[in-house]
């Protein structure tokens, strides 16, 4: 049988706080690798070689691993190892029938318990090796939301981007030390915070006050920086009920533009994905302003012409293009690209554009839709309505078989 490594959870109580099982493991390890705050609640009593982690510890661990085969090896991690943790690394990279894990209480059980709230009441962002910008996205009037930290500043970090983006009247709890003998609380208003917090700690946010951004697609025009290059919030909405988010999918976003339409693809779900493809400089930096300013700042951005600029990239579930129809192959090149069962969706504002379109629609099918959205606008003393120019959205979807 294949080496086991055995992925032991810990917490800030250290070595009393764990069971007799994960205790039993350690001791009779022969290596245990972890972080060397983690090496260090041992105790005496265990005799195996210790390993701490190098940075960055990605590229290291498949060496780190094969130098140890035939040995018995446990790894120590923060919590439980399977929830933002080096658990579901190892099982990604040996498998599941060569990692067992021994939890031990989340951080988020511990806070939970902390603050009094239900596990299934909030939402839960990592600021573990991702930008703090991601706490954007789940903060909402009346929600609750644990950040777990990456060190001491990320509580100042969170109360600067809930004051920055209209929220400094929530309420931020820091949870430090969660579990162990130096456990401590601190509370503030999100505007009041001053102080500092040590490296482990829990950020607990009471979200109130604030702009009303949901994730349902159709987002005011208005929260996306642009140069007039977006895609409107009506015809937003609809292109994005057509590309139909789902969890764990990824994006392409041809002619970027602002970057609305994937920055709001990635808005549904965490783990929606997306890579905005723009030719200006200018507009691509702009979409990763708008991206972080949404609280969704995976969304990946490349800088270059389509259709080459797509060589390379991940094939997509779905692809939007919103700028460039007209270029020579393009539409093809997405829609060989696509994954079964992805959608394409291609707006189309110029007769030109809509030629492509309608050349596209009779070889491969799907459904044309022809979106004209006027608005109320003043005319002298009276309102009116003033149209804007049409948008002919071409959906199609790529069989499965």
């Amino acid at each position: 049988m294949a080496d086991v490594v055995i992925v032991v959870g810990i917490g800030a109580d250290g070595w009393e706080g764990l069971s007799p099982t994960s205790r039993r493991a350690l001791l009779s390890a022969e290596v245990i690798m972890g972080g060397a705050r983690q090496l260090d609640l041992l105790p005496d009593e265990s005799s195996a070689e210790r390993v701490a982690w190098p940075s960055p510890l990605l590229p290291a661990l498949p060496g780190l691993l094969d130098a140890c085969r035939g040995r018995a090896v446990s790894v120590l991690a923060s919590g439980d190892p399977l929830f933002h943790g080096i658990g579901g690394t190892l099982v990604r990279l040996l498998g599941a029938d060569r990692v067992r894990v021994l939890p031990h209480p989340s951080s988020v059980s511990l806070a939970c318990a902390a603050m009094g709230w239900t596990a299934d009441s909030v939402e839960v962002v990592s600021a573990v090796g991702r930008p703090v910008s991601a706490v954007a996205a789940a903060v909402q009037p009346g929600r609750r939301v644990l950040v777990l930290s990456a060190d001491g500043d990320t509580p100042a970090l969170v109360a600067r981007l809930l004051v920055e983006s209209g929220w400094g009247a929530s309420e931020v709890t820091v949870l430090e030390e969660l579990g162990g003998p130096g456990e401590r609380r601190t509370s503030t208003l999100a505007s009041g915070w001053s102080g500092s917090a040590g490296p482990l700690n829990v950020v607990a946010v009471e979200c109130r006050g604030g702009p009303l951004l949901p994730r349902v697609p159709g987002l005011p025009d208005e929260v996306f920086a642009n140069d007039g290059q977006l895609t409107k919030r009506e015809v937003r909405a609809i292109a994005l009920s057509r590309l139909a988010p789902v969890p764990g999918q990824l994006l392409w976003d041809v002619g970027g533009g602002a970057g609305s339409v994937a920055v709001e693809w990635a808005r549904t779900h965490p783990s929606c994905r997306a890579t905005a493809v723009e030719q200006h400089a200018e507009r691509a930096e702009r979409i990763t302003r708008n991206a972080h300013a949404l609280g969704v700042p995976g969304v990946r951005v490349v800088v270059g012409t389509a259709p080459d600029a797509l060589a390379g990239l991940e094939p997509p579930d779905a692809v939007f293009v919103g700028g460039g129809v007209t270029a020579p192959g393009l539409v093809q090149r997405c829609w060989d690209a696509l994954k079964p069962g992805g959608r394409l969706v291609v707006n189309a504002v110029t007769l030109e554009s809509e030629v492509v379109v309608a050349e596209g629609h009779r070889r491969l099918g799907g459904d044309l839709v022809r979106v004209a959205v006027q608005r109320a606008s003043p005319v002298g003393g009276f309102t009116g309505w003033r149209p804007a120019m049409p948008v002919t959205t071409w959906t199609a979807i790529k069989e499965t078989s």
